[in-house]
């Protein structure tokens, strides 16, 4: 299995995923286990990846790899090798704003703290926001965000200069008291048209979307105008959607159906759509789901600290539906630990079902790797497969979550429900090294955490 061809990883965007014919120099990277997340087999154990360029060539039993010739480089891991975490929705500058407006239900927070906050944000402000949660997330083996914020241009130099990997989707917001009419969100799409073209595709590891806050905050006229900008380019469309339960209410009574009903029949769904929480939705609204392909951000812990409710995911996964796990912004969460997600989405999973056997431990991994990587339109990403992008982290097994350890499908449930993001010691984006025994190889931590915590007081202060 580890000498199989290339299967033809092909990404939503059209985009060819680079295969080992681009790239020379293998590396083998050899571990006490490699867990592929490709769903093939739960682990190799022990098991060796080898990597050309930024991307995965072979997988498998370190004696079944010797098609890239005697001599190649090794490097020891102690401990699994896993693909890095993928987190299909995040506000990740808000390190700014942890810890403000506890307590409040979501419209609260957002009118009475966030945006009055926001309204006084500076580019610098977002480039350390987003510099230090690079780090927090890297430091949990989290590889790839998928960003929706403001200031996008400091958003990608700090996601470039961190040397993580991105999907930003700048989004069109009406905060209360911007003028109404089409200029604004004309304006913003303007912008994002012209950020799509510089910064697309930049360090290949940058990935450009466009996005709309949500139906509540934009005007119809406008959320399909921002679906169009990015369908026009095959680019991702974000958007936040049914997210509480009575959130829909005015749209529906004015547009005569729920969000996704209006939504689909205007032509938002046609392109490439992430809908981020998705969870107050009839079954007539998961049938435009599926008929569209609409991805969904699950954000488990967001939800559960707002209160917002608890997300219909096995009805999502059991209509087949690309859903991958994410931790909404850092300050309604307020971390950005995907593998406390992971925990949480298999516990909620199983308490709505009332099912002890829902959401077994293998598929929580699924949609924090395989399955987060697919619903961003990256089947090369969350995975440790020929083609894949070598995005890897390295967890230790010597630790007492994964004592005792009798077989593979063991390791799974141990990675799932004993381990945590503790326990990861190197991270790796397209081959790149990234955090070498916990610390930092690209980073300033102490400086990023200096620099969040006097820009916060400021806003504090002004809001």
């Amino acid at each position: 299995m580890a000498d199989r061809p290339r299967q033809g990883i092909e990404r939503r965007d059209g985009r060819p995923a680079e295969g080992p014919e681009h790239h020379s120099g293998v590396v083998r990277y050899v571990a006490d286990a490699v867990v592929p997340c490709d769903g093939t087999v739960p682990a190799h154990r022990p098991g060796a990846v080898e990597v050309s360029g930024d991307v995965v060539v072979r997988v498998g039993a370190p004696g079944t790899l010797r098609s890239a010739g005697p001599g190649v480089p090794e490097v020891r891991v102690e401990g699994a090798l896993l693909p890095g975490l993928v987190n299909t929705h995040c506000h990740s500058p808000m390190t700014l704003f942890r810890g403000t407006g506890e307590n409040l239900p979501l419209l609260r927070w957002l009118e009475e703290v966030l945006w009055p906050r926001e309204a006084h944000l500076e580019p610098e402000d977002v480039f350390w926001g987003m510099t230090l949660a690079a780090a927090e997330l890297l430091g949990f083996g989290v590889t790839t965000t998928c960003e929706m914020y403001f200031h996008e241009d400091p958003i990608v130099d700090a996601v470039v200069a961190a040397g993580s990997r991105a999907v930003v989707t700048p989004g069109v917001l009406q905060l209360p008291g911007t003028d109404g009419g089409s200029a604004w969100w004309d304006a913003c799409l303007d912008r994002f048209a012209d950020f799509h073209a510089r910064r697309d595709g930049e360090s290949g590891r940058i990935d450009i979307g466009f996005a709309a806050h949500a139906a509540y905050t934009v005007p119809l006229p406008g959320v399909v105008a921002t679906a169009a900008a990015a369908r026009a380019r095959n680019a991702l469309f974000h958007i936040h959607l049914a997210e509480t339960e009575g959130e829909g209410d005015a749209f529906a009574a004015e547009h005569g159906g729920s969000v996704p009903e209006v939504l689909a029949a205007a032509g938002a769904f046609d392109g490439r759509v992430l809908a981020a929480h998705s969870i107050w939705l009839s079954p007539d609204d998961l049938d435009l789901y599926v008929a569209h392909d609409v991805a969904v951000a699950h954000c488990p812990q967001s939800n559960a600290k707002l209160a917002s409710g608890i997300a219909p995911l096995m009805d999502l996964l059991g209509r087949g539906l690309r859903v991958g796990l994410g931790t909404d912004g850092p300050a309604s969460n307020n971390n950005l630990d995907l593998w406390e997600e992971m925990r949480l989405a298999a516990m909620l999973a199983r308490l709505r079902q009332g099912d002890a056997g829902a959401l077994p431990a293998a598929a929580a991994l699924d949609l924090a790797t395989r399955g987060a990587g697919g619903a961003l339109g990256r089947p090369d990403l969350g995975v440790l497969a020929p083609g894949a992008k070598a995005d890897m982290m390295a967890v230790s097994l010597d630790d007492p979550a994964f004592v005792p350890l009798f077989d593979d499908a063991m390791l799974i449930e141990h990675l799932v429900w004993s381990a945590s993001s503790r326990l990861v010691t190197d991270v790796w984006v397209g081959g790149e090294p990234v955090v070498v025994d916990g610390e930092h190889r690209s980073i300033d931590v102490g400086r990023a955490r200096d620099e969040v915590g006097r820009r916060a007081a400021r806003l504090a202060a002004v809001a």
